[in-house]
């Protein structure tokens, strides 16, 4: 009897040790390769305008997600990192990691907001897009204290340009993609959509497709607004914009938004075009962008 005892509890002690061994085993099989993890963690990525790797201000938050962004037959990554810039501000980037022949090849990082609570990352289930990423998120509503817990779901629709390795928001609806090298400023009267600074501010237009922006020739442009109508001078030299001699009629209007949108012509320093049909206008020092459709 006693012998029978001692073989049954051999057999428990077996079962278990087996069990971990195999969960451990599937767990492991189930991780990234050997280094793949620790090479895309060391790569350099840019937050702000700035090349940065993970230290103590940029760090790796997680949501992983690896999926076939451009079509080569390699998983690349895509994740959230944060960046503490000083003061009480956390602020939430989503990045990729570009898996190449050659390594991992980082991306620009997209601000989702600071103090944000991420929820998942995953590729798009509208069989239109294509490699469009999904970032689900909670944020606060608009008005709400940073105080306020987040408690208002988001979703970011997110499509990296692959040549300049930016990320521009896709409309959920979208379906179809532009070729930003047939694209030129001259092409279309523009539409501004918003700006957004890399301190999380953001304009948006009070009265969507009242200001436009068109560039009658190679020397002038026009603009409209909520108010008055403006113009004058750019010059371009390769992606450098520069708008100057600006001038705008003089009528009175409350609560115009004239004045912030044409400090942003003001402060715009290059552009670039994304493959959602957008003209972007990037910010001097690094400090934002502004969008146009």
């Amino acid at each position: 009897m006693k012998n029978i005892y001692i073989y049954s509890l051999v057999a428990v002690l077996v079962a278990i040790v087996g069990f971990f061994a195999l969960n451990a085993y599937i767990y492991n099989e189930k991780q990234a390769p050997d280094g793949e993890e620790a090479e895309y963690k060391k790569i350099a990525y840019s937050i702000d305008g700035q090349t940065v790797t993970f230290g103590s201000e940029v760090r790796y938050f997680g949501n992983e997600l690896f999926t076939d962004i451009n079509n080569d037959s390699r998983d690349d990554v895509v994740f959230l990192v944060t960046h503490d810039a000083g003061g009480t501000g956390t602020y939430f980037y989503v990045v990729a990691a570009l898996s190449t022949e050659v390594g991992y090849v980082g991306s620009e990082g997209y601000l989702l907001g600071d103090r944000i609570a991420p929820q998942t990352t995953e590729v798009s289930r509208d069989p239109q897009h294509q490699n469009v990423i999904v970032v689900n998120y909670a944020d606060r509503a608009a008005g709400e204290p940073m105080t306020t817990a987040p408690s208002v779901g988001k979703s970011a629709y997110l499509k990296l340009d692959i040549d300049s390795m930016q990320w521009g928001m896709v409309d959920a609806t979208f379906s179809g993609e532009a070729d930003p090298e047939r694209m030129s400023l001259g092409m279309k009267s523009w539409i501004w959509q918003g700006a957004l600074y890399n301190d999380g501010r953001e304009i948006i237009p009070a009265q969507p497709s009242i200001f436009t922006l068109t560039f009658t020739d190679d020397t002038s442009f026009s603009v409209t607004t909520d108010c008055n109508s403006a113009g004058g001078a750019y010059t371009v030299s390769e992606n450098i914009l520069t708008f100057k001699d600006v001038y705008a009629t003089k009528m009175y209007c409350e609560g115009s938004q004239e004045a912030e949108f044409l400090k942003l012509l003001e402060h715009t320093n290059m552009y670039h075009f994304t493959t959602r049909g957008e003209l972007i206008f990037d910010l001097k020092y690094d400090s934002g962008t502004v969008t146009f459709r």
